[in-house]
């Protein structure tokens, strides 16, 4: 076990380092700066494994007389890490000189060089060196300086706990000191320790001081809360008491104590009165505290309080939601995420009317991050209108001025809320479709009049509906036929642009100014804004010209659509030639529009395909029956097949989490009454819990077999040197423990291991030199931080001495290629944020399918547990006998990095073929899950 070390000193490895016969020199005739810079190269030499003996006197000689206070600060430096005892474990004897010293700091008139050793002597672990000092200790209780005083008491208490023969009489003085200090940084110390050494007499304290808590500064009502919480693990523990002491510590001027004292309250107590006290205690320390970070820890708190206890505190709904007032879109959107699942039947109207009134200011006010903070709020209202579809009616028209927003996110999730109403509440549609059609001309993206389109076509049931619809596409159209307007409009142009020539070259006469020189005039500027007056379009025309042809397609279809019904609906048979024509002249109008000079680029195959079905569909109605019910039924059913299927899956989600919270029939019931006294000792805290988890020493065993998986052969077997790795890895960094043998009979003198890394890895330290005895075993630890999940190799070699002076040997290392699978998780998004993000990434890596496997949904559950991606599409997507199979997949890194991936299979006779797209916003993750995959992706693991 290698000795503990409190200080860190990173080494320059590109200055020259001195030997030990320049380190002499300059401690011994150097001046106190020079002496400063020497001790701080010696400490350095000495944490990355050189004990430097020679150096032991020189330092006790010229040093420690020094009255330089950054000397001495160091000089406490060098002993924390300076080696006390002798290999057989007796103290050396230079350490009596040492000794001294240290005596006569602790007796020294700066309250700083006495402080400083105090702090020092928490640190010592040899008994001979403290007894001497005990005195010294006891006297600098009385200290004048709070500072000295406050030291003093740790000191106690560290001596105390580790050898308690040294100071039996810890626990009173401690007691005396409680009761006579007055400074309260000193009381916090005194109280600690007494808590840690006797609790009983801790408790005893506090009860002689109850009324004087609330007038306590900040460390020590901490002191209290703690005091508080190992106390009341005793079955003989006023506990009622406590919990009216952390009540009134809710109401304390510090946010620290607050936040413990709510923490606390909740642990001793699940009484209605108190969770609501921690849940308003919460939420007044957010509202209150500027640090977002702050904030977010508070929110995740008070989340954990809902899901114990979310009945309680559901009446405090719009309490939290005043949280919206932090300009932090993290803290938004934790608090909309916490809002959203304490929403009720009783409260409802009121979470949905604030919500409308955040929206509305949206529009009103400037926000940080407006457009994201708008796209949050439109999804929470989404959220409650769907769930209690008594609000809907109320917001969906609130909704709907939406629809123009020049962000394309929150209209798409506007238009994405409004068809899932149409679907779930039958008995708003009449008016939503005329509202949505009164909106039409406002929209400005493709994507949200595809919505809009698809609604027209599949909800407009009347006859006066389709016909306000038929006068809604005209007009965002503008004249027909397309290209023959357009056309026209060119020649306009080219006209008007003829004249104004004209009129330019008459009115181009010479001019002779004041100055006497000549000038031309010109209409250049005055034509230009006539111009651009002249190229306002209507929204979908416009689109069209862009070469949005999807858009095309989609009008084509709502177009077939309406006609159809309305057949149905209408008798008179004039009235349908007319709307069938006038549908057919803007479909053939779109395909010629896309074969023109006048669009950005030429429509595209599946787009005309589509259109001309379209097309080939109206010109055999009504006798294809078949085209007919594709386009007015299975269109309707298949998206109430797909909200039918969210809303099971949404289901079966908390139908499984409420399962994973439950408590079996079986299960041990504890009573804390009935505990003996040592066992309700024995248990661990909430704090040592998360200290526990937070190092990654939990109490789970790891199998012997999955660590032999990761143990990694470096050298061979008859080189002469053998070395393997144990690669663990734990979140940031990768501790590597490398065992070393010596397969030689001779003595490997200066064996040193040298790494180097490839990508986003870095050293943390370089291992030090070792001497290997004969057939020898030796083990090196070294750290490596990974700041990415880029792909990272690890290669170097074992570098030694031999018997002679110039004989050096050199062994290479395999290399350690480090897995990305460590470090990327399965994850969850919307089928709309997955596509926002595909479209924003640019990073994208396509990898050709290459495979012995033969069934489509094995490669894809194999490519899955490979990459540790999770399936995007739904299960009933995936179901099926088919030759192809589409499906997406996402993942997310514990940097915070997303990958996003797109599988297109196709069965061709007995193998697969097709790819695999992976796009991130980062190049490395791409890259690697590609490797991965391309690896991988022909071995079927049984």
């Amino acid at each position: 076990m290698s000795d503990p070390c409190y200080t860190l000193i990173q080494q320059d490895d590109d200055k020259e380092q001195l030997s030990v016969q320049d380190l002499k020199k300059a401690l011994e005739h150097g001046k106190d700066e020079q002496k400063i810079q020497t001790m701080k190269k010696i400490i350095t030499l000495m944490i990355n494994g050189d004990p430097c003996p020679q150096l032991l006197m020189h330092v006790i000689r010229f040093v420690t007389p020094s009255r330089d206070k950054r000397l001495k600060k160091l000089l406490l430096n060098y002993w924390e890490i300076c080696p006390k005892t002798n290999p057989d474990g007796k103290l050396k004897q230079e350490m009596i000189l040492v000794c001294n010293y240290y005596k006569n700091d602790l007796q020294h008139p700066n309250e700083f060089i006495r402080g400083s050793t105090l702090r020092f002597l928490c640190k010592l672990r040899e008994p001979e060196l403290l007894e001497p000092l005990i005195p010294s200790v006891r006297d600098c209780l009385n200290h004048k300086y709070a500072y000295v005083r406050k030291n003093a008491i740790f000191a106690i208490y560290s001596i105390y706990k580790n050898f308690p023969n040294l100071i039996p009489d810890a626990t009173e003085l401690i007691s005396n000191v409680l009761i006579v200090e007055t400074d309260m940084s000193c009381k916090r110390n005194a109280l600690v320790t007494l808590a840690n050494i006797s609790l009983p007499l801790a408790s005893e304290y506090l009860n002689s001081v109850w009324s004087q808590i609330d007038s306590f500064d900040e460390s020590m009502q901490l002191a209290v809360i703690e005091i508080i919480m190992k106390d009341c693990r005793n079955p003989t523990a006023n506990k009622s008491k406590y919990i009216q002491c952390i009540f009134s510590l809710l109401q304390s001027n510090y946010a620290s104590v607050k936040y413990d004292a709510a923490t606390t309250l909740v642990t001793l107590s699940s009484h209605e009165t108190a969770v609501k006290a921690a849940a308003s205690c919460y939420i007044s320390l957010i509202m209150k505290v500027p640090d977002n970070n702050v904030k977010l820890i508070v929110l995740n708190k008070l989340n954990e309080l809902r899901e114990k206890h979310g009945r309680i505190i559901d009446g405090m709904t719009m309490d939290i939601l005043c949280v919206l007032s932090s300009p932090d879109i993290e803290v938004r959107r934790k608090c909309i995420d916490i809002a959203l699942e304490m929403v009720t039947s009783r409260n409802v109207d009121e979470v949905v009317s604030f919500l409308k009134k955040e929206l509305v200011k949206t529009h009103d006010q400037e926000y940080e991050r407006n457009t994201e903070y708008r796209q949050l709020l439109i999804h929470a209202i989404h959220t409650c209108a769907i769930k209690f579809h008594e609000v809907a009616a109320n917001v969906v028209y609130v909704l709907m001025e939406f629809l123009g927003d020049a962000h394309n996110a929150s209209a798409v999730d506007v238009i994405a809320f409004v068809k899932e109403v149409l679907e779930k509440i039958p008995e708003l549609r009449s008016k939503i479709v005329k509202k949505l059609m009164e909106s039409f001309m406002e929209m400005k993206t493709g994507r949200v009049f595809r919505g809009a389109l698809w609604i027209i076509g599949e909800y407009c049931l009347t006859v006066e509906d389709i016909e306000a619809a038929m006068n809604e596409i005209r007009n965002t159209l503008g004249d027909l036929p397309l290209l023959a307007s357009e056309q026209r409009s060119y020649e306009n142009e080219l006209e008007s642009n003829e004249n104004k020539d004209g009129e330019e070259k008459k009115s181009a006469q010479p001019r002779v100014l004041a100055d006497g020189t000549y000038a031309t005039e010109s209409a250049f500027s005055t034509y230009t804004s006539i111009k651009k007056d002249n190229k306002q379009r209507p929204p979908i025309r416009a689109l069209l010209l862009k070469s949005d042809f999807y858009l095309g397609s989609v009008l084509a279809s709502t177009l077939t659509k309406i006609v159809l019904r309305y057949e149905e609906l209408c008798s008179d048979a004039e009235k349908i030639n007319s709307l069938k024509s006038e549908a057919m002249l803007i479909m053939t109008g779109i395909v010629n529009l896309g074969r023109s000079k006048f669009v950005n680029s030429i429509i595209d195959e599946d787009s005309v395909e589509r259109i001309m079905t379209c097309l080939r569909t109206l010109a055999t109605s009504p006798e294809d029956k078949l085209l007919k019910d594709a386009f007015l039924t299975d269109s309707r059913s298949a998206y109430s097949q797909l909200v039918r299927n969210q809303d099971k899956k949404a289901a079966q989600e908390k139908e499984l989490n409420k399962k994973n919270h439950a408590i079996q029939v079986d299960d041990v019931i504890n009573f804390s009454l009935l505990k003996s006294k040592k066992n309700v000792q024995s248990e661990n805290d909430e704090i040592e819990s998360d200290l526990t988890r937070a190092t990654g020493s939990s109490s789970k065993t790891t199998k012997v077999t999955s660590q032999l998986s990761r143990v990694m052969q470096l050298t061979g077997f008859s080189d002469p040197v053998y070395a393997e790795a144990y690669v663990n890895v734990h979140q940031y960094n990768i501790l590597l423990d490398i065992l070393i043998v010596n397969q030689t009979s001779e003595t490997l003198q200066n064996l040193t291991l040298e790494f180097s890394t490839l990508g986003d890895l870095k050293l943390l330290e370089t291992p030090v030199p070792h001497t290997l005895r004969p057939h020898g075993f030796h083990t090196v630890k070294a750290n490596i931080k990974v700041s990415s999940t880029e792909t990272g190799v690890i290669f170097g070699n074992i570098v030694y001495d031999g018997p002679g002076a110039l004989d050096t040997s050199c062994v290479i290392l395999n290399d350690i290629h480090i897995d990305i699978m460590d470090y990327i998780k399965p994850a969850y998004c919307t089928e709309t944020k997955f596509r926002s993000m595909w479209t924003e990434f640019e990073w994208e890596n396509k990898v050709n399918v290459n495979t012995n496997i033969t069934d489509l949904r094995q490669y894809i559950n194999h490519i899955m547990k490979t990459t540790n991606m999770a399936c995007l599409t739904p299960e009933h997507a995936l179901s099926g006998e088919c030759g192809f199979l589409g499906a997406n997949m996402y993942a997310r890194s514990i940097f915070g990095e997303d990958a996003l991936a797109n599988i297109c299979l196709e069965k061709q006779g007995d193998s697969i073929a097709g790819h695999i797209r992976i796009r991130s916003k980062t190049q490395g993750i791409a890259l690697s899950l590609g490797d991965k995959i391309t690896l991988n992706q022909k071995i079927l693991k049984n």
